[in-house]
């Protein structure tokens, strides 16, 4: 049963299929295959682990920053360099991936958004892929690709570059400079484009599923450091969906984005230039927003004094009654009943018992001891009445230290509009 709702969670509501996009089926199968194979059936020389390492590297900078978001601008050589490195991935042309990925922005979270989270884990990080179904993504504009003519080159040819920089390039380095030709295509080109692949389809799965929203939680998006490790820095995902064309995915200093660190590379070397950043008062705010929310959340979980409008006005005489019955202090101009908490009191019961029916303000802030903020937040809790006619007093007296940074949820006022007819 278990079993039944974990496969519900991942699959839930998965479009209906309307066919199989064989190629990319063919690729996602046998591809991981071989990469087996080639781990149980040939030679790991370390050169060629490495190499494997540094072709992943290259592979998963790509299209995303540059094209999808515009966030900086690169040379053209730098245009060449990544233009290749996304081809080498095997994701699809620039051109093709680009525009589903700013559909993806523009529409989060809905049927036009081509890797909805709403429909499940497994369609997100796959089923988009594979399976041909009635939906489109949505409307987005894409002049800037459709006029760049390097884009539009590598799109017409994508077919001829993937298999020149994905497959032939990748096998041919290892094989021509020792002699592993082998690991060179079962290790270099096989297991590292499997590893490009489903570390990409993170990005689209587990990015939008698992981690915080220290930004926003209007969408899924969430921060990672996994999927950051995964993704070479696109794991800060909250930060980036609510700032895109900001070229950096990790805001922070310490947090780990080799993207942002290549691209700021790039600049000092004259690569590229103009980069886009979001101002940090902005992002500042955004988190605030966050951590407020965070904390509202707690804030309604405690229980708090009861309001001064809904206290009871307590004549003096009243109290002196009162308090002949209860262990009544006025401090404040607040009456507080302290009858349970004298065998707690740590100055002893007899202190309290006196003082039933005076005013204890000068004694509580210091006369006889200045109570500690937990002690004034403790005494509030308390009360029962105000003295009528009250006291003056300072406000740090009257307001416990506990609700003088209180939060609270406002929504500005709709402004009224009149309508008026012409003279």
């Amino acid at each position: 049963m278990v079993g039944i709702r974990a496969i519900g969670y991942f699959t839930k509501d998965f479009p209906s299929i309307t066919g199989i996009r064989w190629f990319n089926l063919a690729v996602l199968v046998f591809t991981p295959a071989l990469s087996l194979y080639g781990l149980f059936r040939v030679p790991i020389l370390t050169s060629t682990v490495i190499w494997t390492a540094v072709y992943y590297i290259f592979s998963m900078f790509g299209y995303h920053r540059l094209w999808s978001h515009r966030s900086y601008v690169a040379s053209y050589p730098l245009q060449v360099f990544l233009m290749l490195a996304g081809a080498s991935a095997v994701q699809g042309s620039c051109y093709w991936w680009a525009r589903r990925h700013r559909s993806h922005h523009r529409h989060t979270d809905t049927d036009l958004d081509p890797y909805n989270s709403e429909r499940g884990l497994v369609w997100t990080h796959i089923g988009w892929v594979i399976f041909d179904t009635d939906l489109r993504p949505g409307p987005v504009d894409v002049s800037d690709l459709k006029n760049d003519l390097l884009v539009q080159w590598q799109h017409r040819w994508y077919f001829v570059i993937l298999t020149i920089v994905g497959y032939i390039l990748p096998m041919s380095i290892p094989g021509l400079l020792y002699g592993d030709w082998r690991g060179g295509f079962f290790f270099v080109g096989a297991l590292r484009m499997t590893a490009c692949h489903h570390s990409t389809f993170c990005i689209n799965s587990i990015a939008h599923y698992f981690g915080g929203t220290p930004y926003d939680d209007k969408h899924s998006p969430r921060d990672h450091l996994i999927s950051a490790i995964l993704t070479m820095g696109e794991g800060y995902h909250n930060f980036h969906h609510q700032f895109p064309m900001d070229y950096r995915n990790a805001f922070r200093w310490w947090q780990y984005d080799p993207t942002k660190w290549f691209i700021a590379f790039c600049q000092l070397l004259g690569l590229a230039s103009h980069l886009r950043v979001f101002p940090s008062n902005e992002i500042e705010k955004s988190a605030l927003t966050m951590k407020l929310k965070a904390l509202k959340d707690v804030q309604d979980s405690i229980t708090w004094p009861v309001p001064p409008e809904q206290l009871p006005v307590v004549t003096w005489e009243a109290l002196q009654e009162g308090s002949k019955s209860r262990t009544l202090l006025l401090v404040s101009g607040f009456i507080h009943d302290a009858s349970l908490f004298l065998d707690h009191h740590p100055g002893g019961k007899t202190l309290l018992v006196r003082s039933s029916g005076k005013d204890m303000t000068a004694a509580f802030f210091g006369g006889i001891y200045s109570h500690s903020h937990a002690a004034h937040n403790l005494l509030a809790m308390m009360r029962v009445g105000i003295l009528a006619g009250g006291v003056e007093m300072p406000a740090d007296h009257i307001v416990p230290p506990s609700q003088r940074l209180v939060i609270s949820a406002t929504l500005p006022k709709t402004p009224e509009l009149s309508v008026t007819s012409p003279a």
